[in-house]
């Protein structure tokens, strides 16, 4: 079995053998041209990269040494623990093979949005492009620092290449980053600064404000502790552990770290059921009882043999351009949001699948689904498409779906298909992302004239899905691209996030509206 302990002190990556001490200085020895891999493959023979043949089997060509040129090394393995030494970490070589380079480093800080202060012990991960977590886990100092190790692609000389990352926050008493209507911002790590001992970014991007929760939390407790998987599995690395059979709603959750360590927290006192999502794993739930401020440690989760199912179904595209093309993702119901329909989505639990732009034009099928209670949810993403919003048509309602179906196999076909259509465009704010406003000036949303509305309605959420204003007699426009509307409602509180989310509407029903994903804006701490 695969096991790794979450340590608070330190983190260690379970892709090469890097660990760091968060709350103090960090060590780092060596250079580049330290060896990689198993020292029978090593050779200094000269090589040309690019050239696949240039080296023999089990090694690759890299760079250590410019004047020098290409020279063959052993193959490092990405997923051993020992493969690099303590100053370097095996990653990955465009063209193919890995060898040992200094790490690429994350800086940022974790803070408190409204008063700005830092959050110490708050949990920090990276996830790539598919959404799955691949890195350790980093713990904050007192000041809410935190460093962490991201895996990248490197060219031969070991410079990094396009790798984006989004980080995955959590701490007791506030909430998850990111959650509801607040989406992670996608961090590029290519342009890193090289120093003697390691690459470091760090940005805006890397500090990460996190929503204190309305009551303080002072009644929560937390639950850590381990994903397990045979070695003829998946590993456990990005698991969507949920706490389930509780009254939050959502109920809580986290993602275990490449080592599988996970703590879930803002955990209400009660009984749970530990539950873990990922594609093609299934795992034994096991069953937990939470204290009133209670830390419950050394929960262990472990996979089963058990077969994993598919779900299968239709979209239909209307009312939109042509060479549209949308997603469909199965959210945990324990998950799920009515407020923002939306959900968590498990690593893998897509069409297509993960990290692949969105392709579904028609059918659609999502295989690796673990057993539970999912909702269904396409164009859910940013895509220029959603979900058709009349409750008069068919295929326009949120579908729920089990996996074994009652009585039934774990290959399920859904009965009724999805209508999507075109979007409303969102001119601002929060057109390509969150967006900061000054609380002080007349706040304006602007979205795009639909052209066949008969009136407009708008609503304003705030992060804990509160609805903060609405004005449902927007008047129809005649000769402009755009739609503009003054924000009326209550003065905005510093260090909130809120979305606006405008809707299209005949005298009829409801035909179109914006994003999903779009439409946030925040208003700044009180300290910059």
């Amino acid at each position: 079995m695969k096991r790794a302990i979450l340590g608070f002190g330190i983190w260690r990556m379970r892709r090469g053998a890097m660990q760091i001490g968060l709350l103090g200085a960090m060590v780092l020895g060596g250079m580049v041209g330290a060896s990689c891999g198993d020292d029978d493959h090593s050779s200094t023979r000269s090589c040309t990269v690019g050239d696949a043949n240039a080296c023999g089997d089990g090694q690759v060509c890299v760079v250590r040494d410019a004047e020098q040129g290409g020279r063959c090394e052993g193959v490092c393995d990405t997923d051993a623990v020992d493969a690099c030494d303590s100053s370097q970490i095996c990653d990955r070589i465009v063209g193919g093979g890995a060898a040992c380079f200094k790490p690429v480093i994350l800086h940022g800080k974790v803070f408190d949005a409204a008063t700005n202060e830092g959050i110490a012990g708050a949990h920090v991960a990276a996830a790539d492009e598919a959404s799955l977590v691949v890195t350790g886990v980093a713990v904050t100092d007192s000041d809410g620092n935190y460093e962490l190790i991201v895996p990248v692609t490197r060219d031969a000389s070991g410079m990094p290449q396009e790798s984006v990352f989004t980080l995955r926050v959590s701490a007791q008493t506030y909430l998850p980053y990111p959650y509801g209507i607040r989406p992670a911002i996608p961090i590029d790590v290519r342009s890193s600064a090289e120093g003697d001992d390691a690459f470091t970014f760090q940005s805006v991007a890397t500090d990460v404000a996190l929503i204190a929760l309305p009551d303080g939390g002072t009644t929560l407790g937390s639950v850590s502790g381990t994903v397990e998987t045979s070695s003829d599995q998946p590993s456990p690395t990005g698991t969507l552990i949920v706490l389930e059979g509780g009254d939050q709603i959502p109920a809580p959750f986290a993602f275990a770290g490449n080592d599988g360590a996970f703590t879930v927290f803002n955990v209400p006192a009660g009984s749970y059921a530990v539950k873990g999502y990922k594609a093609f794993l299934q795992f034994d739930a096991t069953s937990v009882d939470v204290a009133e401020q209670q830390d419950v440690q050394g929960v262990q989760l472990s996979s089963s043999d058990q077969e994993t199912g598919s779900i299968s179904g239709q979209v239909s595209i209307v009312n939109a351009p042509g060479n549209s093309m949308t997603s469909v993702v199965l959210v945990p119901e324990s998950t799920f949001m009515d407020t923002f329909v939306r959900g968590i989505v498990p690593p893998g639990l897509r069409a297509p699948d993960s990290g692949t732009d969105p392709n579904v034009t028609g059918s659609f099928t999502i295989e690796g689904v673990p057993d539970g209670r999912y909702v269904v949810l396409a164009a859910f993403e940013n895509d220029g498409l959603v979900r058709d919003p009349d409750p008069a048509i068919a295929g326009t309602q949120i579908v729920h779906v089990d996996v074994p179906e009652g009585g039934g196999g774990r290959d399920v076909t859904l009965s009724t298909g999805f209508k999507v259509t075109e979007a409303l465009p969102v001119v601002s704010p929060g057109a390509d992302g969150p967006e900061a406003v000054d609380a002080n000036k007349t706040l304006t949303f602007v979205w795009g004239d639909d052209s066949s509305e008969d009136y407009y309605s708008i609503v304003v959420y705030d992060a804990f899905g509160n609805l903060v204003w609405s004005k449902d007699d927007v008047p129809k426009v005649n000769g402009h691209e755009t739609v503009q509307v003054t924000y009326g409602g209550p003065a905005l509180s510093a260090g909130m996030y809120y979305q606006f989310r405008a809707t299209s509407h005949r005298n009829s029903g409801p035909i179109s509206m914006t994003e999903d994903l779009l439409g946030v804006f925040y208003v700044p701490g009180a300290v910059q």
